[in-house]
């Protein structure tokens, strides 16, 4: 039987707040830090995103051959970029509580 990879889950299941970090561990030595830490800004974003962010950088940032390797057009590529900056600079904002 397969391992299930388990997800980083970025909302609460039951009321949809954002999650934040209360504890870390190390594996190696035991030692654990706790607080309340706030997921970096990639990792807030969905799968879907964070997936889109890697085959950009892979692609060295060219729409061109992530439209060829997607086999969608340009602008269809152009539109996914575009409103992964505006959902970026909307998580950046202050009043997003994180």
């Amino acid at each position: 039987m397969s391992e299930i990879e388990k997800k980083l889950p970025l909302k609460c299941p039951s009321c949809e707040s954002a999650l934040h970090v209360r504890k870390l561990h190390c594996s190696h030595c035991d030692t654990e830090v706790t607080g309340s830490f706030a997921l970096p800004l990639l990792a807030r974003l969905s799968e879907k995103e964070q997936a889109f962010v890697l085959d950009f950088v892979k692609s060295s940032g060219s729409l061109k051959d992530m439209a060829k390797n997607m086999g969608i057009s340009y602008p269809t590529v152009r539109n996914l970029l575009d409103d992964l900056i505006a959902n970026l600079k909307k998580r950046e904002e202050p009043s997003d509580g994180q």
